[in-house]
This record gives C-alpha cells, sequence and structure tokens, in this order.
C-alpha cells in the first residue's frame, strides 16, 4: 500500500462560503493516494498549475482539424463556457483552453467580436466572482458577459415541442460550445450524449432546465438535450464544440469537433473505461465518513475525480442502462412485483455504507436536506453553522445536524457515530485522493478485483447499450 502525505486543495474566495479554517488535510490520520497508484492504466494528467503551456499548444491542435469557415470577420461569435470548469483544479486549464479558442478563431477567421458568455447555475454572483477572480475581462477585451437561467428566454422550436434557451447565449450569429469531459452529476445523465448537457443545463431557461431534473426524473436527460442541440434554431448558429479533457487521475487534453455526437462517442468510452473503475471501487467501500472539503456546492466536490454526489448514489451502476433504478430514477415496478410495496427505492436515496458526513465548507443553495435524516451530520465552525442556518434550499438541515467547535472536534463526533475510522475527502482533488490509512487498505485490496470487473464485465456492458461496439476499441 503506497500511502502520500495529504495534499491541501486550493479553495477559491468566496462570498458565498467562508474559507475553512483548518482543511481536511492538515488532520493527523490523513493521507493521500494517488490515482494511477490505485490503476496504473487510468492516463495520468497534469494537477494543480501544471502544464498550462500544452493546454495551450493541445487546444490549438485539436482546433487545426475543426472547420471554421462560416464565421466571417463581421460576423459576431458568442463562446459559451460554464462556471463548473473554473472549479476544476484551480481553474487555469479551462482558463487557458478559453482563451485559445478567442485567439485561434479570430487569426483563423478574422472575426473581432468574439464574446465569452459564462454560464451560472444560480445566477450572477458566482459568475461575477469567476470574472474578477481570472481577470476574464483582461482576457477578453472586456467582452464578457454572464448568463444565467433566469435571464430572457427565447423560444426554441424543437422536436418535443417549444424549450426555453437563453436569449444571451444565443444573440450572436455563431456559438461555440466550450465545455468539459468531468463527468460530475452523471447519476443523471448515465453518460449519455454527455457533449450535449450543457444546452439545457447551463444555456436554457430556468423552466426548461427544471424539466431535466423534475418532470422526467433522470429519464428526460436522455431526450431533452439531444432535442434542444438538435433544433434548427441551435444548429443554424452552432460551429464547433472544444472541450477539456480529464481523467481522475488530472487534465490529459483538449478535444474539439464540429460532430459533437461522433466526438461524443469516442469520450464516452474513455468516461466509461477510467471513471468506471473509479465508481466501481467506492462502490466497494462497505463504511465511510466523507468530508465536504470546500471549493463548491456539496453534491460537487471532488474526490480523486468523483464528485460526493456519485459516492451518495453508487450503490445503483447508472451506467447499465437496464437497472431499473438508473433507468427510471426509482425501482418501483422491481419491488412491486416482489410484493415489496412498503418502501420505493430510488437513486437518490443515500448509500448505506455512508456513515456520517462532516461539512467543513460547501456552499449553501442546492437541495441537500434528505442528507441529515438519513445519517449524521456535522457542521464545522460558527460561520458555516450560520450560513448552513440561513440556506434557502435546505431550511431544516441545521436542526437536524449536529454543530461542532472546529474540524478535529467535528471528527471525533463522527466516529462515534459512524462506528468506523474510515475517512474518504471531497476536496476538488484530481489525480489522488485525501483519506485515512484504514480505507486506503480496502481501495487497494479492491482495486485489483474492480479492474478485471470492469474490463471484463462492465464496460463491454455500458458501451453496447450505448450503440457502441466494445470490439472497435
Amino acid at each position: 500500500m503506497k500511502l502520500s502525505p495529504a495534499i491541501s486543495q486550493y479553495v477559491m474566495p468566496s462570498e458565498h462560503c467562508p474559507a475553512p479554517e483548518v482543511r481536511a488535510a492538515d488532520l493527523p490520520d490523513i493521507s493521500a493516494v494517488k490515482i494511477t497508484d490505485l490503476f496504473p492504466e487510468i492516463p495520468k494528467g497534469y494537477l494543480h498549475n501544471e502544464g498550462i503551456d500544452f493546454i495551450r499548444q493541445a487546444t490549438e491542435e485539436a482546433l487545426s482539424r475543426v472547420d471554421m469557415r462560416m464565421i466571417k470577420p463581421e460576423h459576431s461569435v458568442n463562446i459559451l463556457c460554464s462556471e463548473h470548469g473554473f472549479y476544476l483544479l484551480e481553474g487555469m486549464h479551462y482558463l487557458e483552453m478559453l482563451k485559445a479558442i478567442k485567439d485561434v478563431v479570430f487569426e483563423r477567421t478574422g472575426c473581432r467580436r468574439i464574446t465569452l458568455k459564462l454560464a451560472a447555475g444560480m445566477g450572477y454572483r458566482e459568475s461575477n466572482e469567476i470574472i474578477s477572480q481570472f481577470n476574464l475581462k483582461d482576457h477578453f477585451n472586456g467582452r464578457v458577459r454572464p448568463i444565467c437561467a433566469f435571464d430572457r428566454g427565447i423560444p426554441i422550436e424543437t422536436e418535443i415541442g417549444t424549450l426555453y434557451g437563453l436569449a444571451g447565449a444565443y444573440d450572436a450569429d455563431w456559438i461555440i460550445h466550450a465545455g468539459h469531459d468531468e463527468p460530475r452529476d452523471l447519476y443523471f445523465y448515465r453518460m449519455i450524449d454527455r457533449l450535449l448537457k450543457a444546452f439545457v443545463m447551463s444555456y436554457a431557461r430556468f423552466e426548461t432546465r427544471s424539466v431535466y431534473h423534475g418532470n422526467f426524473g433522470n429519464r428526460s436527460c436522455a431526450f431533452l438535450q439531444r432535442a434542444m442541440f438538435d433544433a434548427p434554431f441551435v444548429q443554424e448558429k452552432f460551429t464547433f464544440g472544444c472541450f477539456l479533457r480529464l481523467t481522475p487521475a488530472g487534465v490529459t487534453g483538449v478535444a474539439a469537433s464540429n460532430n459533437l455526437y461522433r466526438l461524443g462517442e469516442e469520450i464516452t468510452v474513455d468516461l466509461l473505461r477510467d471513471y468506471g473503475k473509479m465508481l466501481r471501487l467506492f462502490a466497494e467501500i462497505d463504511d465511510c465518513i466523507a468530508i465536504l472539503d470546500g471549493g463548491r456546492y456539496g453534491y460537487y466536490l471532488h474526490a480523486g475525480g468523483i464528485v460526493f454526489g456519485c459516492l451518495e448514489n453508487v450503490r445503483y451502476d447508472a451506467f447499465d442502462l437496464s437497472q431499473p433504478a438508473a433507468l427510471a430514477y426509482f425501482d418501483l415496478l422491481g419491488r412491486m412485483a416482489k410484493g415489496e410495496n412498503e418502501k420505493m427505492e430510488h437513486i437518490m436515496f443515500v448509500n448505506p455504507a455512508l456513515k456520517a458526513v462532516v461539512i467543513n465548507q460547501a456552499w449553501p443553495g442546492i437541495p441537500m436536506a434528505g442528507l441529515p435524516l438519513e445519517i449524521p451530520t456535522f457542521v464545522v465552525g460558527e460561520k458555516m453553522i450560520e450560513i448552513t442556518r440561513m440556506d434557502a434550499a435546505n431550511p431544516s438541515f441545521m436542526d437536524l445536524s449536529e454543530p461542532a467547535e472546529d474540524l478535529p472536534q467535528a471528527m471525533a463526533m463522527a466516529k462515534e457515530a459512524a462506528g468506523t475510522d474510515k475517512v474518504l475527502v471531497f476536496d476538488g482533488s484530481f489525480g489522488y485522493i485525501n483519506l485515512s490509512a484504514p480505507l486506503a487498505e480496502t481501495l487497494f485490496q479492491k482495486a485489483p478485483g474492480v479492474k478485471e470487473q470492469v474490463e471484463k464485465k462492465f464496460l463491454p456492458l455500458w458501451l453496447k447499450q450505448r450503440g457502441i461496439d466494445p470490439a472497435q476499441i
């Protein structure tokens, strides 16, 4: 078993939430495990601020194979990007890709009216912080505009009816979709049309975006984003997509294409293979305490490239499209057939291996009220406690959670309540996982079997279900 000293991950300053006073990496019983020590075959990438020049070169190379002839000097172009990309590691890799896109488009087309449209999930505060933190106005000659789901909408006629995009996203002659392939909340979209997800989640009005999560459970993800992207209005403006590539072991490069469906299939193979191993490894954890240790909303904090929301839902294989809870959000018909009507299980029920959660820092604003209903939850420090108590998205959260003066006290309380010393830290990490030695031992024991299972059983199944011939990869 190879352990390294724990690594403290950067947390961008934000008015949403104070930075943690003590990080989980500072605790004496926390160490780090490298992803490539668990799975040597997963491609190693750049971490932190490494490889920025490489990303510039990789973007230029990827764009050299993209057709831009539709863009004329007198036209206008919107580069559509997402706040989430700036929270991957320190955000500098995503920034460099965006800067390179602007430069290459100008050099090849002569077009000067290139505007960066920065989409944020909740409102302008997130976007304005990013614009300031990353000096986006300087990098884009002042042509930076935030957009969010509550902006003025524009009707888009699709094959399933009228949906509503954001007028600010589509107010140029052409659009460029500048994203990233990190899976994030894959328990919803199940790695189907991953590259199209932003057309509903970032570039659509709230009413349309809400359909994604609410109206049809997670089944709507399979057709809503495709319907939006395929709409004639969108296709008449779409030029190409350019994506930052990541594995659980770091940033590996950039991919771009005019054909998102073809590129999506290529990326899907890689994501299922690499992230699939990490997910199945997390599914082998029998018990653990999760520490939410800063950087973003709780569901979206990473540990080795896997977000906390995935650990919470990992009892279900969201990649297996025949699995009832992954297919239809809940396993109602299966349980009814067995006469088990007393309890309906669905994909957002908390993983029973999760014995306690410690919130050292996580942004308010995203619904997580069910968490303290299911398991012991501990919130650290006066500021975090007050922010949690005032969170309109989770009005009862603090009433059901236990306050702690500091992180060591919270950990002592959590270990007593959970009955385990296995600790997994969600602090935004790629390339490694901060965790306790007992959990590291479990992961090293399980990793060889998970590798064999994924490569011989799960990956061929996942690919076949998506119409990809495993023999061709």
